[in-house]
């Protein structure tokens, strides 16, 4: 079994990497992870927003077309609306099982065989005699 390695970093040594990438020594955070050996990609930028000037890091740009944001826009209200239509189902089932509950305690029956039978009436069908009577 392969065990795992992990490598901690002093404090020093953390600002010592920031300090050399904010001063110039290194042209980018690659560079300075190479050098030092560093495996994790995002191990330096996160020291540099930790302990640095935080202008080092890359900065994300969200470019979209015009009709994206009002899609998006749309999507959140249908989300929304779809959230508050399976809140109201939920609770119409709630309803619904407390007023089958009531009254098959009122008819003096079983909720289970109650369903059963009910089940059974709904998903056959009728016989053509029964129709025409």
């Amino acid at each position: 079994m392969e065990q795992n390695v992990v490598f901690q970093y002093s404090m020093s040594f953390k600002q010592q990497v920031v300090e050399e990438l904010e001063s110039g020594r290194f042209s980018s955070i690659t560079e300075a992870r190479e050098h030092y050996g560093i495996r994790g990609a995002s191990t330096i930028r996160n020291w540099l927003i930790r302990y640095g000037r935080n202008h080092l890091c890359a900065k994300v740009i969200r470019v979209e077309k015009p009709d994206e944001k009002e899609r998006v826009l749309e999507l959140k209200k249908q989300i929304r609306q779809l959230k508050e239509a399976l809140g109201q189902t939920q609770a119409e089932n709630v309803l619904n099982q407390e007023f089958l509950k009531i009254a098959c305690e009122q008819m003096g029956q079983d909720i289970d065989s109650f369903k059963k039978k009910a089940g059974i009436k709904l998903f056959t069908r009728p016989d053509k005699t029964q129709k025409q009577a």
